[in-house]
């Protein structure tokens, strides 16, 4: 599998961010993964197959624990019934890092500028750690609906949540 770091940032173009903002850059590319993955496997998917793998997503109220033992009776169900689901993310994500790396120049200049480090402060201070994202990446499709048009190149950079 991939993993969602400090390191991937860098590969983007996304190294200057400040460490708030890696986080919720690596947050908004996990997210968006997540449902242009679901959105290309719930095509394929017939109404009984979504419904059975809607009730194997965990829901917000769920324990920790019942999180986890959902996410992976998710994974086995993709894998016995989509087992090319790991080439449909890799698939995507190649797509999003184009798309970002692409759109890279802007964000850092949108973004707020890198605090200063003390001498006294960790170098490593938590800086592009991944944030908290079950993995692997375990994928909720939806309703397909119509995909909004792609971003023009330059001109409309993939927003990041604020």
């Amino acid at each position: 599998m991939f993993k969602l770091d400090n390191n991937l940032l860098i590969e983007l173009g996304l190294g200057g961010l400040p460490p708030q903002e890696k986080n919720r850059m690596l947050a908004h590319i996990y997210e968006t993964l997540e449902m242009r993955v679901g959105m290309r496997l719930a095509e394929g998917m017939s109404e009984s197959q979504l419904d059975e793998f809607e009730t194997l997503m965990p829901l917000q109220e769920d324990s920790q624990e019942v999180r986890q033992q959902k996410e992976q009776a998710a994974l086995k169900w993709l894998e016995s019934n989509f087992p090319n689901y790991k080439a449909v993310v890799a698939e995507e994500l190649e797509k999003l890092k184009v798309e970002i790396r692409t759109a890279a120049p802007q964000i850092l200049a949108s973004a707020p500028p890198v605090p200063q480090m003390t001498a006294a402060q960790d170098p490593a201070m938590g800086i592009g750690q991944s944030p908290q994202i079950p993995q692997p990446l375990a994928v909720q499709p939806q309703q397909p609906q119509p995909m909004p048009p792609a971003p023009q190149q330059a001109q409309n950079p993939p927003q990041y949540p604020q």
